[in-house]
This record gives structure tokens, sequence and C-alpha cells, in this order.
């Protein structure tokens, strides 16, 4: 998916083992038109199973996945991994809180889109799905900064990316879709996709929230404020 979907909701699924957390965040979400709960889930086994049920039906499926990360039979983390090998098309966004930093690192590297903390203002986590359902990047600067510190280097560096590509990942860093990239750059949207791919490819990462991470972590753009 790239760009929100073509109808302008986003669907959720909301994946959480505590009834009352789904149903704060599933009436918070629900009074905001663009946004829509397709499901909920109590755990990563319940959701991957839900996604599967609703793939081989032929029901709609969820833009995003808004996921916690520890639960019981599958956690977080494990069922990100499956729903990116499986539903690549489906963004995950973890939500965290800011003590689960180690937890964070290893969900984005399991193919996570984004992250939102618990403690978030509702507002907050509306966007952190938004930008995750457009392609865009968001960011808590205090776990951001974190995150970075965590990254590791990709072996070939920067250094093997060519100056378009290098200015492609700081655009993707400052959080802009595909389409801005385009817009910014004067090229096609298609063009801007595929540099974002070989960008990923060359640095050994599967998502834009890693690569914003490690422009950090590299100094390419300056941690949000």
């Amino acid at each position: 998916m790239n760009g929100e979907p073509a109808t302008g909701v986003i669907r959720v699924l909301l994946v959480d083992d505590h009834a009352i957390v789904r149903r704060g965040v599933q009436a918070y979400v629900a009074s905001i038109p663009s946004l829509e709960v397709l499901g909920e889930a109590g755990d990563g086994q319940q959701a991957v199973d839900l996604l599967h049920q609703w793939h081989t039906t032929g029901q709609p499926m969820p833009d995003v996945v808004l996921m916690d990360l520890q639960m019981p039979r599958m956690d977080g983390v494990a069922a990100t991994g499956v729903i990116a090998r499986t539903h690549p098309e489906i963004k995950v966004v973890i939500l965290t809180s800011f003590g689960e930093v180690e937890r964070v690192h290893a969900a984005l590297a399991a193919g996570a889109a984004g992250y939102v903390l618990k403690d978030a203002d509702p507002a907050e986590v509306a966007t952190a799905i938004s930008a995750a359902a457009a392609g865009e990047v968001h960011l808590d600067s205090a776990v951001a900064r974190q995150l970075a510190r965590r990254m590791a280097a990709p072996q070939a560096g920067l250094t093997s990316l060519t100056a378009r590509e290098r200015e492609i990942l700081a655009l993707v860093a400052q959080g802009h879709s595909n389409r801005d990239i385009a817009d910014r750059l004067v090229i096609s949207e298609r063009t801007a996709r595929t540099h974002v791919s070989n960008v990923l490819s060359k640095l050994q990462l599967s998502s834009r929230t890693q690569a914003a991470l490690l422009a950090i972590r590299e100094g390419l753009i300056a941690p949000p404020a």
C-alpha cells in the first residue's frame, strides 16, 4: 500500500491483551471519521488467525494493526514478524511504554512501520496510524533517541548510497511519504518508491522507521524535537 486507502478511511485492527485498553482506543478511533476499527484481538496469535480468516474469506483487511508488545501466547514482536511476512501490505504500529525500548527495537527489526507510546495523547495515536497508512514516519523524540543509539551501523555504511539516495533517506527520515518525495524532487511517485526500496535494500533495513532512526544515528538529520 502506498498512500492512504482509496476510500479515504483507514481500517484498523486493535491488538492488546487488556480489554479496557482496547475499549479506550476503540472509542477514540471510532470518533475520527478517517479511521475505522475493523476488529480486535487479545493477543498476537488471535490477530494472526483473524487476518488469515479475513484473507481466505475475502473480507476487508486492515490497513494498519495497532499492536501491543507484551501479550500471552504470541507477543507483539513475533506477531509483527508473521504479519510482515504474510501480509506485507499491512502496516504494524507498535503501542508501547517508554520502558520497552528493547522490544520496540526488535519489533522494528521484525517489520513494524512505527510506534506510539501508551501515554501519548489520543490525537497522537491517530497521527501515528495515519502516518503509517500513508507511508510516512512518526517518531516520539525521547524513544527515537534511545532507539537510534541501539541501531547497528549498516555494513556498507551510508557510503554505499548515491547522492540522490542520501537525499531520499533524509526525506524519509523527516517523515515524508513517497508522494511527498516525488513532489519535492520533481520525479514520479513510482521512481520515488524505487529509490526508497533501493535505500532500504542497500542498508539492509525492513522499514522506513528503521531508516529514519539510522539517519538520526549517522547524523544525517537531527533527532525529532
